[in-house]
């Protein structure tokens, strides 16, 4: 488990194939001091174990499973990616609860500097339109943003100075694929609407339910 606050941004050292998984080694510095083998770390927000370590980083394996699925397929020797050491109990949740199972990739539409800002327009997947919310979490690449607005196809997120500087989003340009985790109480929410058999959050059966318990709580229906 994640907060989805990047404590550095490794440098991609080393990619080894190996069949159809391949072994990275990265490179880093101030997560070391707390990092040991058999660890979960967020590499670009997804969970992966610790395989070794030396003064100067360490390396981990990444099943095809993996590959297929996020945006590591395409690294590259000198990438730089986000690094995160799990949570602990003693730690301060500063951002939102991020488990490192990426949800689906999407594509960075536009960049625009915004006085000292960044917005950043991404590609919405219909996958994962029912969990997307004006205003809720979601992590991009491992990082906790809050999405500021919603389209029909993609969504916005604002980019704060210190989390475009201290993250691989300075380096990111429309067109680069990215990692896509939405916000795990949203997910829980919209399955057991699905498991009670409302398939849509913004249905009329759903809006017609919420208005009955309005009415029947403050006493206009028996």
């Amino acid at each position: 488990m994640f907060t989805g606050l990047i404590k550095e941004t490794g440098k991609i050292k080393k990619i080894i194939d190996k069949g159809r998984d391949r072994e990275i080694e990265i490179q880093c510095l101030k997560i070391l001091r707390d990092l040991h083998i058999g660890d979960s770390i967020s590499v670009n927000g997804i969970c992966i174990t610790v395989k070794s370590r030396t003064s100067e980083g360490f390396t981990c394996d990444i099943s095809f499973g993996t590959l297929n699925t996020t945006s590591l397929k395409y690294l590259n020797t000198g990438d730089m990616v986000n690094l995160e050491n799990s949570l602990t109990p003693h730690d301060k949740l500063g951002g939102h609860f991020v488990s490192g199972h990426v949800d689906c990739t999407g594509k960075v539409l536009k960049i625009s500097r915004i006085g000292r800002s960044y917005l950043t327009e991404l590609e919405l997947p219909s996958d994962i339109r029912d969990f997307v919310a004006l205003k809720g979490s979601i992590a991009i690449d491992g990082i906790s943003l809050t999405i500021s607005e919603v389209k029909g196809e993609s969504f916005s997120v604002v980019i704060i100075p210190y989390t475009y500087q201290n993250t691989n989003l300075s380096s990111r340009k429309p067109g680069d694929v990215v990692n896509i985790e939405v916000d795990m109480l949203a997910r829980y929410i919209v399955n057991f609407l699905r498991v009670r058999q409302i398939g849509n959050i913004n249905s009329q059966e759903l809006k017609d339910k919420i208005l009955k318990e309005k009415l029947e709580k403050h006493g206009f229906t028996k």
